[in-house]
C-alpha cells in the first residue's frame, strides 16, 4: 500500500489524495465527497507515510499498523471511531500491545480507525504480493494498450508515391489608405 499520495490535512476532517502542485499550494480530493479544493502551502499536510504511532522500544510506521488491523479484521471494517475511549484503549492494546499509552492519545486512536475505515472503504488496503500483482496488471494493461495504439494507427504515406496538389493563388486585394475608407 502506497500511502505518499494520502494526506491528513490540519483543520479539515477525513483523508484527501494529492491531485497536483498549485502555485502557493497543492490541490486535493477528498475520499468523502470526491470535491476538489486548494490547499495553502501554510497549513500543515501530512502524508501518511510520514506518520507512526509510538510504542515502548520504537516508532512503528502507519502502514504496518494498517496491515495489523486489515489481519485482525479479516479484511473487513474496524470499530466506529465513536466508541468509548475504553474500547478504543483496549482495541490498540490488541492491535499494537506495546503502544505507548502516554504519547498515543485516544483521539490518536480515533483517527487511526477512521483511516483505515476510508481507506478500505476506497479500496486501498492493499498489502505485499496484492500490491505487487497490481502493479504488475498496470504495467501489462499499459503495455498492452500501447501496443494496441500502435496497430490502429495508420501507416504513414509515402509522399513519393502521393499525387501533387497545388493551391491556385487567389488576387492580392489593393490595400486600402486611409483616406479611401473614408471616403468608400
Amino acid at each position: 500500500m502506497d500511502l505518499k499520495e494520502i494526506l491528513a490535512i490540519s483543520g479539515y476532517s477525513g483523508l484527501f489524495k494529492f491531485i497536483s502542485q498549485g502555485r502557493n499550494g497543492i490541490i486535493v480530493e477528498s475520499f468523502a465527497d470526491k470535491k476538489r479544493t486548494f490547499i495553502s502551502a501554510a497549513t500543515k499536510v501530512s502524508s501518511l507515510n510520514e506518520i507512526a504511532i509510538f510504542t515502548e522500544t520504537e516508532e512503528v510506521q502507519l502502514s504496518d499498523v494498517f496491515k495489523a488491523i486489515f489481519e485482525m479484521e479479516s479484511g473487513g471494517k474496524a470499530p466506529d471511531p465513536k466508541s468509548s475511549n475504553e474500547e478504543l484503549k483496549s482495541y490498540m492494546a490488541k492491535i499494537l500491545p506495546d503502544y505507548d499509552k502516554t504519547r498515543v492519545y485516544v483521539s490518536d486512536i480515533k483517527k487511526l480507525v477512521s483511516w483505515y475505515n476510508i481507506l478500505l472503504e476506497n479500496n486501498l488496503m492493499v498489502f505485499g504480493d496484492d500490491e505487487e500483482e497490481k502493479k504488475e496488471e498496470s504495467t501489462e494493461t499499459a503495455v498492452t494498450k500501447s501496443s494496441t495504439d500502435r496497430e490502429k494507427k495508420t501507416p504513414a504515406k509515402n509522399l513519393a508515391t502521393a499525387p501533387k496538389v497545388t493551391a491556385k493563388k487567389a488576387p492580392a486585394k489593393k490595400a486600402q489608405t486611409m483616406s479611401q475608407k473614408k471616403t468608400g
